[in-house]
């Protein structure tokens, strides 16, 4: 889609939500829920260094816990994927940890970590890293053995299949279970900055809150929604880079 469109339709989405908020804010005319105008004012309003601060801690704090679930969940999904020994290792404890929620780990790493990024970022870790790691696994199962086959036939070593063929197969789906992870990476970010800290916008959106200033929890809200915003087309344009075949 060429540059124009995909921001054209960025805007129809935004002027389409705005418009149902503001339809929904009128609605209920409760001052619990203020239209989209009057939020966009405390964001500019609040939008300051304070909300800064948080949105810089929250945003280090997802981006940190997206990078050490790849350098992870990637390198063992690809092994995974084509060692089968290695993966019958590694499935059974996979699918055992799986549906284990492990935003109940929160109240365990807090009494072993204390409050501060560590727990946060790891209770993240936990809940993206299999995501990725299963996605990675099978992309590089789907890969088809004759296009290994001819490449090694060429004198292609392990190293070299793994960084010519297997890699680049893999890429786009590795792209889209991060696009995936960051969305959970987010709402438990949220719930962790709430229950447990003192700093992020999960914690800014809470203390609007309890002070009834509901300008300043929807300005936290929009904050973090805008994050999110960004951190996705930032992986868009990742896989713009990486991706060139994807285009064609």
């Amino acid at each position: 889609m060429p540059d124009s469109r995909r921001a054209l339709s960025y805007l129809a989405s935004i002027l389409f939500l705005f418009s149902l908020w503001w339809l929904v804010a009128v609605w209920i005319n409760n001052p619990g829920l203020p239209g989209p105008l009057s939020a966009l004012r405390s964001l500019v309003k609040a939008g300051g260094p304070e909300l800064a601060r948080h949105f810089y801690i929250s945003t280090y704090r997802v981006l940190g816990s997206l990078a050490l679930a790849l350098i992870i969940g990637v390198p063992l999904g690809l092994l995974a994927g084509r060692h089968r020994a290695f993966d019958s290792f590694l499935a059974p404890l996979v699918y055992l940890l799986y549906p284990v929620p492990k935003v109940a780990l929160l109240p365990v790493a807090m009494v072993l970590l204390g409050i501060g990024d560590t727990t946060k970022m790891l209770v993240i870790f936990l809940v993206i890293v299999n995501q990725i790691l299963i996605t990675t696994r099978d992309a590089a199962r789907q890969i088809p053995p004759q296009l290994l086959l001819s490449v090694a036939s060429l004198g292609a070593g392990k190293i070299s299949l793994y960084r010519q063929v297997i890699i680049p197969a893999c890429l786009p789906e590795i792209i889209t279970a991060s696009r995936i992870s960051l969305g959970s990476a987010i709402s438990v970010l949220f719930l962790s900055e709430t229950i447990a800290g003192n700093s992020g916008l999960g914690y800014f959106i809470l203390d609007g809150l309890f002070r009834a200033d509901y300008g300043a929890m929807f300005a936290g809200i929009l904050a973090m929604a805008g994050m999110g915003l960004v951190l996705y087309m930032m992986l868009n344009f990742l896989e713009y880079l990486l991706c060139p075949w994807q285009r064609l």
